[in-house]
């Protein structure tokens, strides 16, 4: 039940007028207007609403005000003026989470100018200094695409080489807003395609060679500048972008298929106490009770069903299911694919499909990643937690459905795509 009250319009306090300057007043004002405009508070009446996968709520109402989750439940106090929604047959669900992508920094695969924090393996395969946030395009066409598949943010990150570089925690909404979080990860990898010799063996050396030379060159920075240390694996920026890895303030996603490579991660991460995740993980499966009990979350495609090389044959399409029955956070992520990134729902559809519960799936794509990257304000809808939320026609996980409305950070989102624009430009064609 929704019931209206009265809310005082807001105003520009007394304090900005008695000790602002005119020109800091007239700013004050428009930003005070502007930030009105896009915080219209919105009521959601009589859905389905998913605040998690395994909190379901019938007949419930949600208040978006000021860009967070204000109220949600069956009755709701909504402010006069407030955008109407209504939600009677449909399904509100957190915004999806895109747990690993290239979002905003690749365009046009083929198109060299247009791709970018992509790395071959070469001799030069340490990265670390590289950052998403310098290369991110918020304009990206594949950004608003991936809207219309219900993502509302994404962590997107470089690949490619033994170490690729920092990746960003980015929302989807509005273009003029920076990342949410930057860094959020380190992008790593293992396996034969890490390092230029192709072994694998020879990239887990490398890998803790570069992070026992980080550590020297942590605690002795001195000594580095001074050209008095030994000879070290990296240049300086990249020693001091692992600083927080080691320190634990930062996660590590390390992709690796084959078993043999997890245990290695594995190894790594107890030895220098590391926050890691896995990416990828075609094997992962094998390994679902050590990932478990390291407490290590596996971010994972469930298409990805056919071998990637020699050494990591042993796919299952119910990959998904062994590590979420064995405890280990699992994670749904298109993997990198930016024009494929709206089927993300559809991958958690298929999983569901091979057996991983329908609430586990849900979670796979909201709050999972959020929290694997910190963001725990996001992924879930609660009181306090930021208003990234869609208004699905049915079953969010289904192919039939469609998202109806997409809200950002408490602001209704247009769901036209460059795609869309062409093709309402060209259904009618002009007569002869």
């Amino acid at each position: 039940m929704i019931r209206a009250r009265d809310t005082a319009a807001a105003a520009l306090p007394r304090r900005a007028w008695a000790r602002g300057t005119g020109a800091t007043v007239a700013l004050a004002v428009l930003a005070l207007l502007a930030g009105s405009a896009a915080a219209q508070a919105i009521v959601i009446t009589g859905a389905t609403v998913y605040q998690r996968g395994g909190a379901k709520l019938e007949n419930a109402s949600v208040l978006v005000q000021g860009g967070k989750i204000a109220e949600i439940g069956a009755s709701v106090v909504a402010p006069v003026g407030a955008k109407q929604i209504d939600g009677r047959g449909k399904v509100v669900a957190p915004g999806f989470v895109e747990a690993f992508s290239q979002l905003g920094l690749i365009e046009i695969e083929l198109e060299a100018s247009a791709v970018d924090g992509r790395f071959a393996p070469t001799p030069v395969d340490i990265h670390a200094a590289y950052r998403a946030v310098d290369a991110y395009n918020a304009r990206s066409v594949g950004i608003t695409v991936a809207r219309t598949g219900g993502i509302t943010s994404a962590m997107t990150g470089p690949v490619g080489g033994l170490v690729a570089g920092q990746a960003a925690f980015v929302s989807l909404g509005d273009a003029a807003a920076g990342p949410l979080q930057s860094p959020s990860a380190m992008v790593a990898a293992l396996g034969p395609r890490a390092i230029a010799s192709g072994s694998r063996g020879h990239a887990a050396e490398r890998l803790r060679e570069l992070l026992d030379d980080a550590d020297v060159y942590r605690k002795n920075r001195g000594a580095f500048d001074r050209n008095q240390s030994r000879r070290l694996i990296a240049n300086r920026l990249d020693l001091e972008a692992l600083i927080p890895v080691l320190e634990g303030r930062l996660p590590l996603v390390v992709t690796a298929d084959a078993e043999v490579d997890i245990r290695s991660v594995l190894a790594i991460a107890a030895e220098r106490r590391l926050r890691v995740a896995i990416a990828s993980g075609v094997e992962a499966w094998r390994v679902a009770k050590q990932l478990a009990a390291a407490k290590v979350p596996v971010i994972l495609d469930p298409t990805a069903n056919l071998p990637t090389d020699l050494g990591a044959l042993d796919v299952r399409d119910d990959g998904a299911a062994i590590l979420a029955r064995a405890g280990v956070p699992v994670a749904i992520s298109t993997l990198g694919d930016v024009q494929q990134a709206r089927t993300l729902r559809q991958l958690a559809g298929i999983a569901v499909a091979s057996g991983l519960p329908w609430d586990k799936a849900l979670d796979a794509i909201t709050s999972v990643p959020a929290q694997l990257f910190g963001l725990r304000d996001r992924g879930a809808l609660e009181r306090g937690a930021a208003a990234d939320l869609v208004v699905w026609s049915g079953d969010p996980l289904e192919l039939a459905s469609r998202p109806e409305v997409v809200i950002i950070g408490g602001v209704v989102q247009s769901l036209e795509t460059h795609q869309t624009r062409l093709r309402d430009r060209y259904r009618t064609l002009p007569k002869r």
